[in-house]
Order: C-alpha cells, then structure tokens, then sequence
C-alpha cells in the first residue's frame, strides 16, 4: 500500500473541534498545513473557534506570536459540519469523545471517505489500537498517535503501532509530528495506556495512596512533584536519573520500597468519590482543589503561562533546544 510521505501533506483534517483539535490545529496551520477542522456540533464548533482566539492572545501576550503571524496562522483554519473535508485531506486525525464505540462508529464512516493514500491516525489516549483499527477500511494506514495536553504547549507526541499498522504508515506519521516542532516517540505495542499514561497513573496511584495513609497531605503531594520530581523529570528521564543517582543506590531502595508501594487494582476513594459527587476538577469548578468564580480559566491561564516559559528554557523560542 502506499501511505502518503509526511513532506507531501499539504491538508489535514482534524475530527473534533473541542480542546485537544483546536490546538492541534494551530500547531499544524503554524507549520503552513492547511487544515480543515470537522465536528457533528455547530455548539462544538463555535467553541473551538474560541479557543483557538484564546490560545493565540495568550500566545500574543507571552511573546510567542506577533499579531499578523497570528492572522496568517488562523487564515489557513476552516470549520465544518460535514465529513466530506476528510475525503480532501492527505492526513486525517480524530480526536472526539474518548469512547471506543464512537471511535469505531467515527472510522467506519470516516475510512471510507478517505482518500486510499491518506494516513490516517487516532488520538486516543489509551484505548487499544487494535480494537479501533477493527473498523477502520484498510488498518494498514492506520496507527494511533496521542498528544498531550495542552498539545500547543507540551511537545511529546506518542506514534503507537496496532497489529496491522504498515511501517510506512508509522514513518509518515512520526515525521509528520517532527515536522510540526513535537517531540515523537515510538511505542511499539498496544499496551492500555501506551507509556505516557502507565507512568502518569502509576504516580497519581502512589500520591492518592501516600494521602489516604496519612504519610503527607495533598498540598505536599504537588510541591514534592512541582519543586522536586519536576524540575528533575523535566531534564532527566527515570533511566536517566537512575543512572546518575547509581544503580547500586536505586536497587537498594527498591528492595525495601517496591513491596510497600499502593498496587491498588480500582481508582481509590479520593478519586472515585468525587467522580461519582460530579466533581470532575476546573471543568465543574470543584475536584481535589476548588475553583470558584473564574477560578478555572486563571488556573489554566497560569498553567500555560509557566509551560510556555519552562518550554522556552529548555528547547529555545524555536524549540529546537
């Protein structure tokens, strides 16, 4: 099969118009694609013209962007309600609700619109590869590739093979990520979670677990990770670290602490209780922290802020760092 080379994408379109689409549109117009944005809801639509305006102010604010770039860059993205802008795309990326029927239902659809040379690739942020390419025409050209959140502003983009993912379809779509500033990596196997994730949650898994035993309060939790593990894990990866520490010192810690560390099989209380009290953090206005009044929007504000300066410190304006 041949698979679209990432040098000759010209046109990408994004399913989904909600957080993670309207900023991966902006990284993919920054880098002169044109880039057609689909989404079932004029409500979804009007949104994530919001939040490309909010994203480029802020940009605009930090010093990152210049008002006609910002102009030239939001020129080249166009909004949709029907799925033809697929079938005119060499790169098509979804990005809707985190459901593997919906994903499913989406590829079925989308797959057959597509043109056949076009790679094509799903945002998910965990769900099997294999169960999704189940749907999809043709799972040769397909492959999963997660951004993180905010994706305009964190680099790392995760290239995942499914079991039918064709190695040109895997090449296309890591020099694609390359080509637009991100950071790639490959995983290699559809493992639940991919590696962002498994790390992610193994840590959050320890810091409810360290708070429910008393060991510290949440507050701490954060400052250890900010002030301590951050800054680290910002430079140096755990191999990295583990290196530099000794291995002789880390085997020796982990003989006495891996057996006392959380393997809790279920999400624990302080996580499951506020979930099932709706408490689903800025977005409701209330989760392990309280955000009242426009609490949410200046969190997310200062977080953006702080990324866009530490990213600034470690890769350059550029990011190439």
């Amino acid at each position: 099969m041949d698979i679209i080379r990432a040098g000759e994408v010209k046109t990408v379109a994004i399913a989904g118009a909600g957080l993670m689409g309207a900023s991966m549109a902006q990284i993919f117009a920054a880098h002169g694609r044109r880039v057609a944005v689909y989404d079932i809801s004029a409500d979804s639509i009007e949104r994530g013209r919001e939040l490309i305006d909010i994203n480029q102010r802020a940009g605009i604010r930090e010093g990152k962007l210049c008002e006609a770039a910002s102009r030239e860059l939001v020129g080249r993205i166009s909004f949709s309600g029907s799925p033809d802008v697929l079938g005119a795309a060499d790169f098509v990326i979804e990005c809707i609700v985190e459901s593997m029927d919906a994903k499913k239902a989406f590829w079925a659809e989308a797959s057959e619109i597509a043109r056949p040379e076009a790679a094509l690739a799903t945002n998910t942020s965990g769900l099997s590869i294999n169960g999704i390419a189940a749907a999809v025409k043709a799972p040769e050209r397909f492959a999963g590739m997660h951004w993180v959140n905010p994706p305009h502003l964190i680099p790392l983009v995760e290239v995942i093979a499914g079991d039918r993912t064709a190695a040109e379809t895997m090449d296309t779509v890591y020099e694609l990520a390359l080509s637009v500033g991100r950071r790639p990596v490959r995983v290699r196997k559809d493992a639940k979670g991919f590696v962002l994730n498994r790390l992610q949650f193994a840590m959050l898994r320890e810091a409810m677990h360290i708070v429910e035993s008393g060991i510290a309060d949440m507050e701490d939790v954060d400052s250890v990770v900010k002030h301590g593990l951050g800054l680290r894990y910002a430079c140096l990866g755990p191999f990295e670290t583990a290196d530099l520490g000794g291995l002789d010192t880390f085997c020796r810690i982990a003989e006495y602490l891996f057996a006392d560390l959380s393997d809790a099989k279920s999400p624990q209380g302080m996580l499951a209780g506020r979930y099932r009290a709706g408490e689903y953090g800025a977005k409701s206005g209330k989760g392990f922290y309280g955000y009242p009044g426009d609490g949410a929007e200046r969190a997310v504000s200062e977080r953006d802020g702080r990324l866009m300066r530490l990213a600034e410190c470690l890769y350059g304006r550029d990011g190439t760092g």
